[in-house]
């Protein structure tokens, strides 16, 4: 940035409405120390300078300016996702995808199924497609099916499929899993493999990451297309579009057809879009996240009867995840963490977990102290009357007085579950993502509901 553009930049950023009070903080800019009439001169001086002569800066600096305070915004959010005390690192340098013409690096990784797979393991055949993809990734989710309907459609053909999985399960935040039932360890992806029915081997780097380093992923998921002597020939996405029925390109199958045929690929880099692979660095946001969770206030509110009537209805425009608890119960208290972690999951989107103490509201201590423990933002109730059980019959009456009580209220008072007992809670994510609208990711709702 020019030295004109230094010197007002906080009045081009007043101009444009972040700064409500311009101030001189370092007085190394302005040659003196605040406070002394030097500085208060100039700080008079600029305060007069006429909105034309800012119009003229905004658009003679504009486009320094912006770059300068992205900057400023991403070098700030960095800093609040570092645990205080941590010292700030450098920007991790990520690898760069695997040149053209390159050798397939080789690999020995553990599978879904129980198996070590290498690149020999592939060696039959003519061409070999290596997928990386993720669980948690809502790009990712959508493209599954393409995935497997490439495979049907090639594997035929002589075309090999390896889909590797390059996420450290620990440089995951929470606020990342909104659209996901599971994450990204190995267990979680033998689950997603048979929820999903995979047709392809799903193999685990998230551990050391050292192949994909090798290959060099850049967002899940990313092709990478090898001929008969494993040369790469492709890569990038699967086809031009996320949304399927907009999706008019399909670059990897292209690339296939021209492999296979033996004549050059005409597009030979395509940009893959979908999720940042979570390379170890970013353990440090996952445990930024970690420890913010312990500065969330934890509320208890106490209701009556007819405040548990008005949560029936559900007017709120929420899902609802309503959980009834007591101290004394083992099993609530069991389960307890993996209803907070859902609710940390989806809290983005319209959802709202709601904990019932059914204790007497003598022992609001004990309550207190348990949901202090359990660092629980959610929204916390308990009764305010001496009879517990008029509270949860005010919202189900059918209910036969067990605890841990659980239900599922939809926008609008339907209920998509109720039952006594700990929660799946994989099939309670599920039912729960199934009954999001689409938001940010068009497709998510078909996907959750195809099961």
């Amino acid at each position: 940035m020019s030295p004109a553009c230094v010197k007002q930049r906080p009045f081009l950023l007043a101009e444009v409405g972040l700064l409500r009070q311009p101030k001189i903080r370092d007085h190394a800019r302005t040659g003196a120390p605040p406070g002394t009439p030097q500085a208060k001169g100039r700080q008079t001086m600029a305060s007069q300078q006429s909105v034309g002569m800012r119009s003229v800066l905004l658009l003679m600096c504009g486009a320094l300016s912006m770059a300068s305070l992205v900057a400023g915004v991403v070098a700030a959010g960095r800093s609040e996702e570092t645990p205080a005390g941590a010292v700030q690192a450098k920007p991790a340098t990520h690898p760069e995808p695997l040149a053209m013409g390159s050798p397939a690096p080789d690999f020995s990784l553990p599978a879904v199924d129980g198996k070590t797979y290498s690149l020999s393991s592939f060696k039959d055949s003519k061409v070999l497609a290596v997928i990386f993809t993720a669980v948690h990734c809502p790009t990712a989710e959508v493209y599954e099916g393409r995935i497997k309907q490439l495979v049907t459609d090639y594997q035929k053909r002589g075309v090999a499929f390896v889909a590797i999985q390059p996420n450290n399960a620990v440089a995951l935040r929470l606020d990342e899993m909104g659209y996901t039932d599971l994450g990204d360890s190995l267990e979680d992806m033998k689950i997603r493999a048979e929820y999903r029915q995979f047709n392809f081997p799903f193999l685990y780097d998230g551990e050391t990451q050292e192949i994909s380093k090798l290959y060099g992923p850049v967002a899940t998921p990313h092709i990478f297309v090898f001929d008969q002597e494993r040369k790469l020939r492709y890569h990038g996405r699967i086809d031009s579009n996320p949304r399927e029925a907009l999706a008019k390109v399909p670059e990897a199958r292209n690339a296939l057809d021209a492999v296979l045929a033996g004549t050059p690929v005409a597009v030979e880099k395509t940009p893959a879009i979908g999720c940042s692979v979570k390379w170890l660095d970013k353990k440090v946001l996952h445990d930024a996240e970690e420890a913010s969770f312990a500065k969330e206030p934890v509320t208890l509110e106490k209701i009556t009867v007819a405040d548990m009537k008005a949560l029936a209805a559900n007017t709120t425009g929420k899902t609802l995840l309503v959980n009834f608890w007591a101290t004394w119960c083992a099993p609530c208290v069991e389960e307890f963490p993996d209803l907070m972690t859902t609710w940390r999951m989806y809290r983005k989107r319209p959802f709202q977990l709601v904990t019932v103490a059914v204790n007497y509201p003598d022992e609001e201590k004990a309550v207190r102290t348990f949901l202090d423990q359990q660092k629980a933002s959610a929204r916390n109730l308990m009764p305010s009357i001496m009879e517990p059980s008029d509270i949860v019959t005010a919202l189900d009456k059918d209910w036969n007085g067990g605890v841990p009580y659980s239900m599922v209220i939809a926008p609008g008072g339907k209920v998509l579950y109720r039952g006594t007992g700990r929660v799946n809670i994989l099939e309670t994510r599920r039912l729960i993502l199934k009954s999001f609208p689409d938001d940010d990711y068009v497709g998510q709702n078909a996907y959750w509901n195809s099961k």
